[in-house]
C-alpha cells in the first residue's frame, strides 16, 4: 500500500463502515420498526371492534398506553400476519436480488451501482416518512425498495477489502459485521419516537444522508472495481479519475498447487455438484430459522409477556442492542487471514482449499448447534440468552458462507455463485409467512411442533461439514481427486 495512498485508503473504509452500519442493513431491526407501527395503528383496522385502545394499561404517558392490539394478541392476529408478510417479501428481496444487482455491480462498475442503490435507499425512505396507518400498505414497496438499496451499498463496499491485502478476509467480515449491526438504527429511532420525535423526521433525516452517499460515490470510491491484488501505484476518487481506468480490473486468477487439474470446468458443473448443494441446503435452513425468529419476534414477545406494553418494549430493545454484530463478526476473518499466513506452503503444495479445511468445516458445523440453541427457550427471562445465541450465529454466518464459496470453488465464478446460492435461499426464506400463519392459526400461537421441525431440519445441515470434513481428508492426501 503506498504511504501516500493510506490516508485515502483509510478514509474510504472508515466512511464505508459507517454506511453499512448506518443504512446497509435496517430492516433487521424490523421489531423495534414494528413496535412503533402499531403504536401508530398502522393495520389496526384488521384487528377487529374488540381490540380498541387501553389507556391506562402500562401507566405510560402518551400513546403508549393505548396499544390495544398488543393486549390482545388474538384479536390482532391479522396485523400480525401483515407484517410478518412485508418482512417475508423485504428480506426475500434482500436474498434474492444479490444475483440481478451482483451482475449490475459487475457489469456497469460502481458508480452506477451506487447511483442505483441510492435511488432506491432515498426513495423508500421518503415513502416510509410520508407513510401513514391509512396507507400503511405502502410498506409493501418500501421496505423491498430500501432493502435492495442496502445490499447494494454492502456489494459497493466489500471491494474496500482489496485495498488492505493481508487484512482482506478481516476487513470483509468487518463490514459483514455492520450490515448486521444497521438494525440498531431502527432501535435508535424507536427510542427517538419514544422521546416524542416523530416517526416522519427519522426517515426524512435518513432521506437526507443521501447527499453524503452521492459525495463519497465521487470521492472515496472508483468509478469501476478494485482489483485485487492491488496493482503499485493504484489510485481513484475524483481527482484520479483517469488514472482510476487506466489502472483497474487487471484479470487474477488462481494458481493452481502442485498435483491439481489445470482443466477449466464450467459454472454449471459447479453449480450442480453436491458440494454447492449441501451447502445450499445449509445456508437456507439456516437462514430461514433466522428470519423465522426476528419476522415474528414482536409477536412472539407479546404472548410470552401476556401483551404487557412494557416488557415487550424492554426486551424489543434488549434484542435490537445485542444485534451489534460489529464487534462479532471481525473475528471470523482475523482467523481466516491467520490461517492463510500460517497454512501457505501447504496451500502451495496441495491447493488455496487447504487453507479452508483446517478451522472450515468446524466453523460450518458451529453454526447449527447455535441454532439448536436459539430454538430451545420459548420462556420469556431466558431470551437474553437466546438473543446472544442469535446474534453470534448471524454475525459468522454470511462470512462463513463467503468464505466457503471463495475457497471452495474457482474465483471467476465467485460472483455467479455467490448470487447464485443466495437467490436460491431467497426462495426458500419465503417459507416463513406460511409457517408463522400455521402458528397463529391452527396451532393457536404454539410453537412447539414448529420448533421440532426446525431441530431436524437443522440436524439435516451436519451432513454439510461432514461432506467438508472427508473432502479436505481427501484433498490432503491426493490433492488431484477434488475437481
Amino acid at each position: 500500500m503506498a504511504g501516500q495512498g493510506l490516508p485515502l485508503h483509510v478514509a474510504t473504509l472508515l466512511t464505508g463502515l459507517l454506511e453499512c452500519l448506518g443504512f446497509a442493513g435496517v430492516l433487521f431491526g424490523w421489531p423495534s420498526l414494528v413496535f412503533v407501527f402499531k403504536n401508530e395503528d398502522y393495520f389496526k383496522e384488521l384487528c377487529g371492534q374488540d381490540a380498541g385502545p387501553i389507556g391506562n394499561a402500562t401507566g405510560q404517558a402518551g400513546r403508549l398506553g393505548c396499544m390495544g392490539d398488543l393486549f390482545s394478541p388474538p384479536d390482532c392476529k391479522a396485523q400480525d400476519e401483515r407484517f410478518s408478510l412485508i418482512f417475508t417479501l423485504a428480506s426475500f428481496m434482500n436474498n434474492f436480488m444479490t444475483f440481478p444487482t451482483g451482475y449490475i455491480f459487475d457489469r456497469f462498475k460502481t458508480t452506477v451501482a451506487r447511483l442505483i442503490a441510492i435511488f432506491f435507499y432515498t426513495t423508500a425512505t421518503l415513502i416510509i416518512a410520508f407513510t401513514s396507518a391509512g396507507s400503511a400498505v405502502l410498506l409493501f414497496l418500501a421496505m423491498p425498495m430500501l432493502t435492495i438499496g442496502g445490499i447494494l451499498f454492502l456489494i459497493t463496499n466489500l471491494q474496500i477489502g482489496n485495498l488492505f491485502g493481508q487484512h482482506r478476509s478481516t476487513i470483509i467480515t468487518l463490514y459483514n459485521g455492520a450490515f448486521d449491526s444497521s438494525s440498531a438504527v431502527f432501535l435508535i429511532i424507536k427510542l427517538l419516537y419514544e422521546k416524542g420525535i416523530s416517526l416522519r423526521a427519522s426517515f426524512i433525516f435518513l432521506s437526507v444522508c443521501s447527499t453524503w452517499h452521492v459525495a463519497r460515490t465521487f470521492l472515496l470510491m472508483p468509478r469501476g472495481h478494485i482489483p485485487y491484488p492491488l496493482p503499485p501505484n493504484y489510485s481513484y476518487g475524483y481527482c484520479c479519475i483517469t488514472n482510476d481506468l487506466k489502472t483497474q480490473q487487471p484479470k487474477t486468477f488462481k494458481t493452481p498447487g502442485k498435483g491439481q487439474k489445470q482443466e477449466p470446468h464450467s459454472f454449471w458443473s459447479y453449480a450442480l455438484s453436491r458440494r454447492f448443494a449441501w451447502h445450499l441446503v445449509w445456508l437456507s435452513v439456516i437462514q430461514l430459522w433466522h428470519y423465522l425468529f426476528i419476522g415474528t419476534l414482536n409477536s412472539l414477545l407479546t404472548n410470552m409477556a401476556g401483551g404487557d406494553v412494557a416488557r415487550v418494549s424492554t426486551y424489543t430493545n434488549a434484542f435490537a442492542f445485542t444485534q451489534f454484530g460489529v464487534l462479532c463478526a471481525p473475528w471470523n476473518g482475523l482467523l481466516m487471514d491467520r490461517l492463510k499466513r500460517k497454512y501457505q506452503k501447504e496451500a502451495r503444495k496441495t491447493g488455496e482449499m487447504w487453507l479452508f479445511c483446517p478451522t472450515g468445516w468446524p466453523r460450518l458445523a458451529r453454526h447449527p448447534w447455535l441454532c439448536l440453541g436459539f430454538a430451545l427457550f420459548p420462556v420469556l427471562p431466558l431470551q437474553y440468552l437466546t438473543f446472544i445465541l442469535q446474534v453470534i450465529s448471524r454475525s459468522f454466518l454470511y462470512g462463513s458462507n463467503a468464505a466457503f464459496l471463495t475457497i471452495a470453488f474457482p474465483s471467476e465464478h465467485f460472483g455467479k455463485l455467490f448470487g447464485l446460492v443466495m437467490a436460491l435461499s431467497a426462495v426458500v426464506s419465503l417459507l416463513q409467512f406460511p409457517i408463522f400463519t400455521l402458528i397463529k392459526g391452527p396451532l393457536q400461537n404454539d410453537p412447539f411442533y414448529v420448533n421440532v421441525m426446525f431441530m431436524l431440519a437443522i440436524l439435516l445441515t451436519f451432513i454439510h461439514p461432514f461432506l467438508v470434513y472427508r473432502e479436505c481428508r481427501t484433498w490432503k492426501e491426493t490433492p488431484s481427486a477434488i475437481a
